[in-house]
């Protein structure tokens, strides 16, 4: 037990008494420089005996290099790579180094070091223990963030030691360190002193220190005899640089190939001590130098360099003059090897350059685009802002700022960017490379502030570079006709849409997507249809690259949506899930996960959408963004139950009325008009179409006046009912579809009488069969049974209303079935009733957990989607199969209720 900590102390062992329960644990040490926390890492690390331990340790000159964290902790752990599912085990093979594939999606890393730690942790419980995480390359930072965030059954305890809050570790389990209290401090000076102090000296130095231990530890050892015994006045400095300078006054005391050979461990952080000796050997250092510092308590020198705390290290090379750290960093630059770590050698090689050097730029280019390929954006910026710096051609100078602009760009440093544009603008600029800082520029405005600037700014640096990189240029017009149509500026959009159309070679498939919606905003809908099916048959029977579909697929799903096309909103919104997955797109797949949920919900494959809308939620959690509510909205409109459908409505549309998203506030009002059509009330579902319609951005809202035709209709308001299908058909004629046609088709008939409504019905009923869209089939035939019953045809209507009760129920559209069933029972026929769940008792997590494996996921594709580890989904799996009173997978289908 250290002293005075027993609390402290008493967090870490329930830890690790969790870690011997089979559970997961994570807890964030945070406290002032000297505190203690290293200590207490020690601690927890001495005291799990049964767990094996990996350790690491933020540096600050390592701040830049992507994954060099990740690397000190996965090093002795890379042996299980194989073990991982192929995506995951390619995303560490890049960042790790152990191949070239291309950068993977930062969440599909995180996800693999989740399961990289559950595979270590199968075989004996980890701890994984990480000091100064303040000082963690982002990349790392992030990762193991998105990992303790996700811990839960995996024997796996997660314990971080830093010094200030840091956002990606807000909302941990945390523990502040302060300091000890005046009797354990007291107690903890006298034990360093060894003799008696001045009363007035002791009680200065506590309370200066406050309790801090490596300052009670430390700043006796730079006082005089005569200053411990009389009294004279401390320093005044803080407390952390009074600490450096106690520590730089015992390195002052070393001799000087100790203190050479202490900058040079100081320098290279990973600890390596053969690669130490080596660069050793090439200062001409022996071996007998490291015994002065370890005996002065500095560092220890065994299989690794060990400091003894990190404000050694950082009181080392802050202490050390330019030149002594550049002669180290030469020698260390030398003793690396070239072949196995090419990049740190040429970060030592630029930290020992003096003034420009072309061939370590060279190298640095080299490393830039290493970095960039393993997803190290932030660490490619800082190569290239370093070749930067040691450039002295003009010309090469400006290009390389140029590119580390828009790696800093590219890597979400907004500030860096713009500070390297203005270095590029010092130099001789070319066309092509004025061109490219606008485009830049532009780019910049626009992630920013999504501002009114940026499509001007992009068409001005698309003129330009026409003539030097036509494909570029084309690049860049597709970019301002996007921006164009988020801005909602009419005449850029006009000047990007034809630009793009008449660039050189003819439009690719998302560009004919963009091009087509601008289409229809300048021109018309019908204007825009030719070049739009053109869009759509490109993206389902064209050779697309990767880049191209995971861009355009998004844009193409909506408007197959819009074109009343299901057959291509099936195909492209089933393809677009697949890349993301594929590919490892992780922000991408919950945009493609909702679109392709919606398309389930209309095709009434509630329990399939269900899952995906899981998969989006835990990926939103996982992410720490903002979840997305379009498809979750639609889905509980078309269930049905008014309670949780209303809550969930009314507070979509608050929150996207309070940031003004108009689209959010269509789809919200529109699936309150489904869900109050469904339950028979249609002066509420009249008054929802009628504000759907209103809000859309762009018009009616062609779906809400499906809606508000029927209600209008049910509602005896025959002149809004007309008004709305003379809209409906100018959105559903010019598809020619049997989607469109048939929900036209199923509205004109409540309009109409006699012959003319029972062959409108009878269309609808047909058009519909042959599509995918369920519901809107369902709807057809409850329509018409509600009409042949009050024709007084009962027998006729108990077929349709039969057949749309028993497509509801399989749905699990409740309010809908309901209706049918009320209906069959006024034709003197009663429906069968629905089945009830009976898995109340599931946490959330639990039942997507079991929907998952109803479904027939293994335990691996579950934890994939819901961002836990394999053994996370095995232990809800067991608690679910005890509440459930089951014991396998194939009994889910018999006692879980179908959503």
């Amino acid at each position: 037990m250290l002293r005075g900590r027993r609390n402290e102390c008493a967090a870490l062992d329930r830890v690790l008494d969790e870690l011997r329960r089979g559970h997961s644990a994570v807890l964030v040490l945070r406290g002032q420089t000297g505190i203690g926390k290293s200590a207490l890492l020690d601690y927890a690390a001495h005291a799990a005996t049964d767990a094996r331990v990996a350790r690491a340790a933020g540096v600050d000159s390592e701040m830049e290099l992507a994954f060099a964290g990740l690397h000190q902790l996965c090093g002795p752990m890379l042996d299980r790579l194989d073990r991982l599912p192929p995506p995951q085990r390619e995303a560490l093979d890049t960042v790790f180094g152990l191949s070239n594939g291309r950068g993977a999606d930062r969440f599909l890393i995180g996800l693999a070091t989740l399961s990289l730690f559950s595979e270590m942790a199968a075989e004996q419980p980890l701890v994984c223990v990480i000091d100064d995480a303040q000082w963690l390359d982002r990349a790392s930072l992030d990762t193991l963030a998105f990992v303790a965030r996700r811990l839960y059954a995996e024997s796996v305890a997660l314990i971080l030691a830093t010094r200030a809050p840091a956002d990606e570790l807000s909302g941990l389990p945390e523990l502040v360190v302060e300091g000890l209290r005046d009797e354990d401090a007291g107690a903890l000076l006298d034990s360093v002193v060894g003799k008696a102090l001045d009363e007035r000296v002791r009680d200065r130095i506590l309370a200066e220190t406050a309790g801090n231990p490596l300052a009670l530890l430390e700043l006796p050892r730079g006082l005089t005899a005569a200053e411990l015994a009389g009294g004279f006045a401390l320093p005044t400095a803080p407390l952390s640089g009074r600490i450096e300078a106690s520590f730089r006054q015992r390195i002052a005391s070393l001799p000087a190939d100790t203190r050479q050979l202490v900058l040079a461990a100081a320098a290279e952080p990973t600890g390596d001590a053969a690669l130490l000796w080596r660069a050793c050997a090439g200062l001409g250092i022996d071996a007998g130098a490291a015994a002065p510092a370890e005996a002065a308590e500095l560092f220890r020198l065994g299989a690794r360099v060990e400091f003894f705390h990190p404000l050694v290290r950082s009181a080392v090379y802050g202490g050390a003059t330019a030149q002594e750290r550049r002669a180290v960093h030469g020698a260390l630059a030398d003793a690396t090897d070239p072949e196995h770590d090419p990049d740190r050698r040429a970060w030592h090689r630029a930290q020992a350059a003096w003034g420009a050097n072309e061939d370590v730029a060279a190298q640095l280019e080299r490393s830039a685009s290493r970095a960039h390929a393993r997803g190290g954006l932030a660490a490619a910026a800082a190569f290239l802002e370093r070749a930067t710096a040691l450039t002295a051609d003009p010309a090469r100078r400006t290009e390389r700022a140029l590119a580390a602009a828009q790696a800093e760009h590219d890597a979400g440093a907004a500030d860096a960017a713009t500070r390297l544009l203005a270095i590029a603008g010092l130099g001789p600029l070319n066309e092509l490379q004025l061109a490219r800082a606008d485009r830049l520029r532009a780019r910049l405005a626009f992630a920013q502030r999504r501002g009114a600037d940026a499509p001007p700014l992009l068409m001005l640096a698309a003129r330009r570079l026409e003539p030097l990189d036509p494909a570029l240029a084309r690049e860049t017009y597709t970019e301002a006709l996007g921006a164009a149509l988020t801005t909602g500026q009419r005449e850029w959009l006009e000047a990007a849409m034809q630009a793009v159309i008449a660039a050189p070679p003819p439009p690719r498939a998302v560009e004919l997507v963009l091009t087509g919606q601008a289409l229809a905003i300048i021109d018309s809908p019908a204007a825009a249809l030719p070049m739009l099916r053109r869009a759509l048959d490109a993206f389902r029977n064209e050779t697309l690259t990767g880049e191209d579909q995971l861009r355009g697929l998004a844009y193409a799903s909506l408007v197959a949506l819009n074109l009343w096309d299901d057959e291509s909103w099936h195909v492209l919104s089933t393809r677009h899930v697949a890349l993301a997955r594929e590919s490892g797109a992780l922000t991408v797949l919950p945009a493609a996960l909702e679109m392709h949920a919606a398309y389930l919900i209309t095709a009434g494959e509630f329990a399939g959408a269900q899952l995906e809308l899981d998969e989006a939620d835990a990926l939103a959690e996982a992410t720490r963004s903002a979840p997305l509510t379009d498809a979750t909205l639609l889905l509980h409109g078309w269930r049905g139950d008014e309670a949780a459908a209303r809550a969930r409505i009314e507070a979509a549309i608050a929150d996207a009325a309070e940031r003004g998203e108009e689209t959010t506030i269509t789809l919200a009002e529109y699936a309150a008009a489904v869900l109050y059509n469904g339950l028979g009330r249609h002066d509420a579902a009249l008054a929802a179409a009628r504000r759907s319609s209103e809000h859309h951005p762009g018009g009616v809202y062609a779906k809400a006046l499906i809606e508000l035709v029927e209600a209008a209709a049910r509602d005896r308001d025959t002149e809004s009912a007309a008004i709305a299908l003379e809209r409906l058909r100018e959105a559903t004629g010019p598809s020619g579809t049997d989607w469109g046609l048939g929900v036209e088709a199923r509205s004109s008939a409540l309009l109409r009488q006699g012959a003319a409504a029972e062959a409108c019905y009878r269309e609808a009923v047909e058009r519909l069969s042959r599509t995918h869209v369920r519901g809107e089939l369902a709807r057809a035939h409850l329509v018409y049974g509600e009409w042949l019953r009050r024709s007084r045809r009962r027998l006729d209507a108990r077929t349709h209303l039969r057949t749309a009760h028993e497509l509801f129920t399989a749905m699990g559209a409740a309010a809908f079935a309901d209706r049918a069933a009320r209906e069959l029972l006024a034709t003197g026929e009663t429906a069968r009733k629905r089945r009830v769940g009976t898995a109340d008792e599931l946490t959330a997590q639990e039942a997507q957990v079991a929907r998952m494996a109803r479904q027939g996921l293994s335990n691996p594709e579950i934890a994939a989607r819901l961002f836990i580890s394999p053994r996370t989904v095995q232990f809800h799996l067991h608690k679910v199969f005890g509440k459930l009173e089951i014991s396998s997978r194939s009994q889910l289908e018999f006692v879980l209720p179908f959503d």
